[in-house]
């Protein structure tokens, strides 16, 4: 009689190394140029790192924050008056220091062009929401 071959079983591997999912990390230089240009005296690796540490766990404060107030609102998109409210908690934002002003003071001019209204000419506001 003739016998049927049985296939072989290839044992399972296991799921050892799952990865995590990765969160999008602000890149090092940005963080080490804002931080010079702050500083404006030479700084040593270790307190670079210590620096890189605290400005992750700050941005990572402030985003749960802005969307805890957005989910608040009811809304799953965050708005500027989200960020003026944590900045007023902050105690950043103030009635004799307007958001306007921190825009204006810290910020370059193409990204003052876009975050504050400017009229022109023809009754026109830029941007325009």
């Amino acid at each position: 009689p003739v016998q049927l071959l049985q296939p072989k079983t290839v044992p399972k591997r296991l799921k050892t190394s799952q990865r995590k999912p990765c969160e999008p990390q602000m890149p090092r230089s940005l963080i080490k140029e804002i931080f010079r240009h702050f500083v404006k005296m030479p700084v040593t690796r270790d307190a670079f790192k210590i620096v890189e540490k605290c400005s992750e766990r700050y941005f990572k404060q402030v985003s749960d924050d802005l969307e805890a107030y957005a989910r608040h609102a009811g809304r799953k998109t965050v708005e500027v008056a989200d960020l003026e409210i944590l900045m007023r908690r902050q105690g950043l934002v103030t009635d004799k220091m307007p958001l306007n002003v921190l825009i204006e003071n810290y910020l370059p001019l193409e990204y003052r062009k876009i975050l504050i209204p400017v009229a022109v000419s023809g009754n026109k506001v830029i941007p325009s929401k």
